[in-house]
């Protein structure tokens, strides 16, 4: 049997198999509040090894798109709660990533019209937030701009995450995977171009613009646990107008030597090159995974041959995939028996109910035949 579909030790928990489910933004939730249909979704996937939910918003300002979860109220925690039992009850591993936008917002999705926050004042240029149009229509929009935090409110915000960590055990979750990736918060501080600051978070100095993160990974750990704590990030990844600087690669290795310290659960690593951003590098890929000593899993246009050959060569214990899932429920035994992967709705993706969410039936060979 491929190495792909054996179980998996990872910081003390056997995974089924060594394919996780990426996130998937699927705004399914107009009230913030997961519900049973959610359930239905995740649960219909829980032959991944290890799934990652979508993105779980930590705060009312932290929300960058309509009709996302969030795990800030009880309400939120106790919709969770179907979820992980739903999981549970197939025997599979689920986390929840936390997700603040920072700046990839719009007024009309803020609390009480408000500025979105951020490192920074600048404005993410070419980018979108999904808020309401001008004539009060959901729909993609320019960012607004943002407001830098300030240095206590950006301690406010680490709190925020560590609150968030904490609800989610409460939900059932096994743990947690903060979002460092595709230019929200967390690369708004990481960023240099972007990190304009000039206090203790300030993004021309490398322990500056790795602070926010390791000081919101430490707030985590010391309420959940370091086995249960996790992050995304995106290297090269040029989303939300993160563009790449001389001193990339020094900074993500740092935070590689700096998270091996704190013994977190696996770094997830996004590969935009599908989303025509640049890819990640295989030395640099290499030069990541011999200075991180926990888990690590790719994600980004994985395929069955492609997740074979990285972790044969010792570069990764997980690949992730993403939008399989979607049209392929049972997409771990379809990859396994080699059967065809079905296409989904693109037009169904966001937003809406059952159609192009739970609908998607698994492979019946016999039907094929």
């Amino acid at each position: 049997m491929s190495p792909l579909f054996k179980p998996f030790a990872m910081a003390g928990r056997t995974l089924s198999n060594r394919i996780a489910m990426a996130p998937l933004t699927r705004s399914r939730n107009p009230d913030g509040v997961p519900n049973d249909l959610n359930a239905l979704y995740y649960g219909q996937r829980a032959d991944a090894g290890l799934i990652v939910t979508e993105g779980t918003v930590i705060s009312p300002s932290a929300q960058g798109f309509l009709f996302n979860p969030g795990l800030y109220t009880p309400q939120q925690v106790e919709g969770w709660r179907k979820v992980t039992d739903a999981v549970h009850a197939k025997r599979g591993t689920i986390f929840t990533q936390l997700w603040h936008v920072g700046r990839v917002s719009h007024v009309s999705i803020q609390p009480g019209g408000i500025q979105p926050v951020s490192a920074t004042g600048q404005v993410a240029k070419n980018t979108k937030a999904w808020g309401y149009t001008a004539d009060g229509t959901p729909g993609a929009v320019d960012v607004s701009a943002p407001r830098a935090l300030t240095s206590g409110e950006v301690y406010g915000v680490i709190a925020d995450f560590a609150e968030a960590a904490a609800n989610a055990i409460a939900a059932g979750f096994d743990g947690v995977e903060l979002h460092g990736a595709n230019g929200y918060l967390i690369e708004q501080f990481l960023n240099p171009t972007v990190n304009d600051r000039t206090d203790e978070f300030r993004g021309d100095t490398l322990e500056g613009r790795t602070r926010f993160v390791l000081a919101a990974i430490d707030a985590v750990t010391a309420r959940i646990g370091a086995h249960r704590t996790a992050i995304r990030l995106s290297p090269y990844g040029g989303l939300g107008d993160m563009a790449e600087y001389p001193e990339l690669e020094q900074t993500y290795l740092h935070l590689a030597d700096e998270l091996s310290k704190r013994n977190i659960a696996y770094v997830h690593l996004m590969d935009q090159s599908t989303r025509g951003s640049s890819a990640t590098p295989v030395d640099f890929l290499a030069r990541f995974r011999r200075r991180f000593t926990g888990a690590l899993i790719l994600a980004g246009g994985m395929t069955r041959a492609r997740a074979e050959q990285l972790i044969a060569d010792d570069l990764i214990d997980l690949a992730a995939f993403g939008e399989p899932f979607i049209a392929n429920p049972d997409l771990v035994a379809r990859l396994e028996k080699n059967w065809p992967l079905a296409s989904s709705d693109r037009a169904h993706h966001y937003g809406g109910g059952a159609e192009g969410y739970t609908d998607y039936p698994a492979y019946d060979g016999a039907a094929a035949a």
